[in-house]
């Protein structure tokens, strides 16, 4: 089985093949105490080809697990795509988090480090502002500590659309699923903005924290990642609990599994639409 790849040019530093589909740094990652577990989801993910590992400095011990496979492993470290996010809004409160990420994770770059979770016009001032988290990104790419770096959001497409037509990013992670088809916003707005500035986006909220499975309706963890793959984003992460959730994602990306039908994803979102904006649960205020 052969996981799909995305062009190389979406992420132009980097040589590696991306896969489009990647590890979550949710499910078991998001933990503490659980090395044994977390380590066979890693380890499992890299026998199955994915390349990319997303992760977060506010994960609890995701960073840790990563670090503790690649130290033992170095040359892993190098074949995959090590991602990383701050939700600092100062400069110097992101440094300090990058420093310590790549002590965590016992690497001295990361490929892709991404603003975590910009919300509202506040967290716009604040980080693009002087002394903001932003010249900490930029500085940071600029002195090779980083190869890339991103923007990530959930709350309000408006918000992140301003954050990607605004700030220098290479990406842009943002929900996709069926319930953001129903809703709109950040499959219009966002995707459309990223698009047009030819940066990748990387689809989270892929099963709604596992909400949106519903095997008796059809509506499997596989289906709904292909569904978001349908829609022109170029990776779709999934947190996995165990080695064979990591299976389940990397048969979903496989080549033998290609994207939805426009006839299959209207089948996919009619049991959503009753329900949409109570399913947006991660979504703040604005709809």
């Amino acid at each position: 089985m052969a996981i799909q790849t995305i062009s190389p040019s979406v992420f132009k530093h980097t040589s590696q093949k991306m896969t489009v589909v990647g590890l979550g740094g949710e499910g078991v990652l998001r933990t503490t105490g659980m090395e044994g577990r977390a380590d066979a989801v890693i380890r499992e993910a890299v026998q199955q080809g994915i390349s990319y590992f997303d992760s977060a400095r506010v994960y609890k011990d995701s960073e840790l697990y990563y670090g503790g496979v690649w130290k033992k492993d170095p040359r892993i470290r190098e074949q995959v795509f090590q991602t990383s996010k701050s939700a600092q809004r100062t400069k110097q409160g992101a440094f300090q988090d990058l420093l310590q990420t790549l002590e965590r994770l016992n690497t001295g770059y990361l490929d892709l480090w991404q603003i975590h979770d910009v919300r509202d016009d506040n967290d716009l001032r604040l980080i693009s502002g002087k002394g903001g988290a932003l010249e900490a990104f930029v500085e940071a790419k600029e002195k090779g500590l980083v190869k890339h770096i991103g923007v990530t959001g959930h709350h309000d497409p408006v918000i992140l659309t301003r954050a990607v037509e605004q700030w220098p990013v290479d990406a842009v992670m943002m929900p996709v699923n069926p319930v953001e088809e129903i809703l709109g916003g950040f499959l219009t707005k966002t995707l459309d903005a990223a698009l047009k500035k030819g940066i990748a986006v990387i689809g989270m909220k892929v099963l709604g924290g596992s909400h949106y499975i519903a095997k008796e309706q059809g509506i499997t963890a596989e289906l709904l990642i292909r569904f978001a793959l349908s829609h022109g984003i170029s990776i779709a992460i999934v947190g996995c609990g165990a080695p064979d959730e990591v299976r389940e994602l990397a048969r979903a990306g496989s080549i033998s599994h290609g994207a939805l039908s426009q006839d299959q994803k209207k089948e996919v979102i009619k049991p959503f639409i009753p329900m949409a904006q109570k399913l947006a649960f991660y979504r703040g205020s604005v709809f």
